[in-house]
């Protein structure tokens, strides 16, 4: 490929990212792949022959895509925000392109002088004080740009051992160095990153881990009681690592109570920023800045949330000598005749050399601003609080730490093993990717908001996928319900007492009991209401606000409870004579069925063949029964009837004392409308305890029928006005 390709080529990989980047969302975030993939669709051996372009450009989307975990996708919650913009990518274009070595000034003035100005640009965004920035001579502190916070962490550890050593060997000359790494011990909170330990293992000392109060703090008390308990012991402190913005809950060590103990003592205070300084940037997060003044150096990564691409780490230190003496090397071939006028990072650092890292933290500051990045910082902090409330507006879940800036940790409540069943769950599917941490021992789920295309749309649809996973895990948690076998619901349970719900369709009630349910026949539960039916004493009603009641559940498409509906029975039960009632009662309008009858929209008094009505029965006794139909008149003589929520019912005063009479048996031809009716539209056949009705009110029913007016609704009489 020549240049003239990559004039061509480079264009179309420009418009790759940016539809890349652009369309983002439609990725799934983490691979559906087994570890060894690629193995089976890459060749064995590298190709003899050059490829054309053509062939390598097909095999990103074939080969490499499938494999990637999509970092800059909004439903990527995993770890930190690994964030990347344009103006990072053109620097980094440019900066490779350059591809210089920066180890000393003469190697690219360029590059080791636009770092030195860009971090003291940084240095002063996040308010830190004049100690830690590059002076003219090259004296005191200042910034240096390392690869990651982990090497920040173990240059501050190695410059540190370098001083506690040269300290022991001032008083005790003969001293050796080895004998003293040996007795040396460093700290950091329980909730530290594992850089921390790692930085401990590469340097040979001891690391102590202080445990942590209940807001996941390093507290200066836990810090000193453990020196006095290793001075005690002949150990030597000589490092501690404070963290600001923990990995696992985004918490915050005590600078100040930490600060003064660490300058009493001797010891090298490092402050580990990684995530949260970035915040910083902003003034109403400085708060956990109070007591930087007191350390020795500060890192943290505007690769991780400034939207400048990985790798890009900036530390500062307040004595820059120290990094020199532990550091420092000079062999022939890197000396410049400007040495020691200048700044030479390579003293600074691990490595010999460095990328050209400062331009494309150059571009992104130039492009941003301070105001586009604090702008940046607090839409990432506000979505952050919206997940926050969104989960603790489910009772399901908690959310066992503060949440601070854009990173949130929550929970199923219950056993560590719900919310792990979650988490796989989630992962598995690959529509969202979170991690793990470990909190006093509770197992949580950390969510950070980690890209630049994130919205509040984005973070709806994570947590509904979160709810519904989680409804997935409960549901096959939950104890079995106890089953009922279809046969024993026969037989009334007398647990279940008088609970009954009615189910989508009448045919089908359900009665309730705490922990499972069961369906009764139809006929059986009306058998069970007559018989209660029977034991009422039933006085004639007529009370305004009673009819109200029957009238808006008679009319409502609800379903309602038993006790409602029972009213209809209990509330309206009127005895009259046949010869002083009408001869037909009327439908109710909504419970017309043009397959039976038709109902006239005028209640008469008369047997004339215009009144239409549906047929109803009556028995005397089971041979010898009168039928009521459609457009006859009734036999007066003998009969008494009476009125039972809207329907004709035979009444027998025969074998009665003076005082009442008795509904002997009725087939009322319930309509199958919203009411009690609907649950026993089935003839009754069992048997019926009769109903005793006083006599002296029919009575007085009778006497007031002349100005009373059969209701339509519920068959019982109103006055008229």
């Amino acid at each position: 490929m020549n240049l003239e390709d990559y004039r061509k080529y480079g264009k179309e990989m420009v418009d790759y990212i940016a539809d890349y980047l652009e369309n983002i969302r439609s990725r799934r975030v983490y691979p559906a792949v087994s570890p060894g993939y690629l193995r089976n669709v890459l060749p064995a051996s590298a190709p003899v022959d050059g490829e054309p372009w053509e062939d390598i450009f097909t095999d990103i989307e074939k080969c490499i895509m499938p494999g990637v975990t999509h970092w800059q996708s909004p439903h990527m919650h995993a770890y930190f925000p690994a964030l990347n913009s344009p103006a990072s990518l053109l620097g980094d274009m440019l900066a490779d392109a350059i591809n210089c070595l920066g180890f000393t000034w003469a190697s690219s003035p360029a590059c080791t002088e636009l770092e030195t100005i860009v971090m003291n640009w940084l240095g002063k965004m996040i308010g830190l004080p004049e100690d830690f920035l590059h002076r003219p001579g090259g004296s005191g502190g200042g910034g240096v740009i390392q690869t990651t916070a982990s090497e920040a962490t173990l240059v501050c550890l190695l410059a540190a051992r370098t001083r506690a050593i040269r300290a022991v060997q001032e008083n005790d000359p003969n001293c050796l160095a080895t004998e003293i790494n040996s007795r040396l011990v460093a700290y950091c909170s329980d909730q530290a990153h594992s850089s921390v330990e790692k930085a401990g293992l590469i340097g040979l000392v001891r690391m102590r881990y202080i445990e942590s109060d209940s807001e996941l703090s390093m507290r200066g008390d836990g810090l000193l009681e453990a020196l006095k308990r290793d001075r005690a012991e002949g150990l030597l402190p000589f490092f501690v690592c404070a963290t600001l913005g923990t990995t696992g809950a985004c918490s915050f060590d005590n600078l100040k109570e930490i600060g003064p103990i660490c300058q009493q003592n001797g010891l090298w205070l490092h402050v580990d920023a990684a995530y949260a300084g970035s915040a910083f940037v902003c003034p109403e997060f400085r708060g956990w800045l109070q007591g930087i003044e007191l350390t020795d150096s500060i890192a943290f990564n505007p690769s991780k949330w400034l939207m400048v691409h990985f790798d890009c780490t900036a530390m500062w230190v307040k004595n820059s000598q120290a990094l020199h003496r532990t550091f420092n090397v000079d062999p022939l071939y890197l000396k410049h005749e400007n040495s020691g006028l200048a700044i030479d990072y390579m003293h600074w650092q691990i490595p010999l050399s460095k990328r050209f890292r400062a331009l494309k933290l150059w571009f992104v500051i130039r492009n941003y601003g301070i105001t586009g990045l604090q702008k940046h910082i607090r839409e990432g902090v506000r979505l952050a609080q919206k997940f926050e409330a969104l989960v603790l507006a489910d009772s399901r879940f908690e959310i066992p730490a503060a949440r601070h800036l854009g990173m949130v940790v929550f929970r199923l409540r219950g056993e560590n093993t719900l919310t792990e069943r979650l988490l796989k769950k989630l992962n598995s599917r690959g529509r969202l990717h979170c991690v793990p941490a470990a909190l006093h021992g509770k197992y949580v789920i950390r969510f950070t908001v980690t890209s630049t295309n994130t919205t509040n749309e984005d973070i709806l649809k994570d947590w509904a996928e979160i709810r519904s996973t989680a409804n997935e895990i409960l549901d096959t948690t939950r104890s079995p319900r106890a089953r009922v076998p279809l046969a024993d619901t026969r037989q009334k349970n007398e647990n279940f007492g008088s609970s009954l719900l009615l189910a989508n369709s009448p045919m089908s009630p359900k009665i309730v009991n705490g922990s499972f349910a069961a369906i009764y026949d139809t006929a059986d539960v009306f058998e069970e209401c007559m018989k209660n039916f029977g034991k009422i004493h039933l006085e004639a009603r007529d009370s305004p606000a009673i009819r109200r009641r029957i009238r808006g559940i008679l009319m409502s498409g609800k379903q309602f409870s038993l006790d409602s509906r029972m009213d209809l029975v209990q509330g309206y039960v009127s005895s009259r004579p046949l010869s002083e009632s009408p001869s037909e009662l009327p439908l109710m309008k909504e419970d017309e069925d043009p397959g039976l009858c038709e109902s006239s929209d005028v209640d008469t008094l008369d047997g004339s063949d215009n009144d239409k009505s549906i047929v109803y029965k009556n028995w005397k006794d089971s041979d010898n029964s009168e039928t009521i139909k459609k457009g006859s008149s009734v036999s007066k003589s003998g009969s008494s009837y009476a009125v039972v929520n809207g329907s004709l019912v035979n009444v027998n005063d025969e074998d009665n004392d003076d005082s009442t009479v008795t509904i002997v048996a009725a087939n009322v031809g319930f309509p199958r409308s919203e009411t009690i009716a609907a649950i026993g539209h089935r003839p009754y056949t069992g048997d019926l305890p009769p109903v005793r009705v006083s006599k002296k009110l029919m009575k007085e029913n009778e006497e007031d029928d002349d100005k009373r007016k059969l209701c339509r609704k519920c068959g019982h009489y109103s006055k008229q006005q």
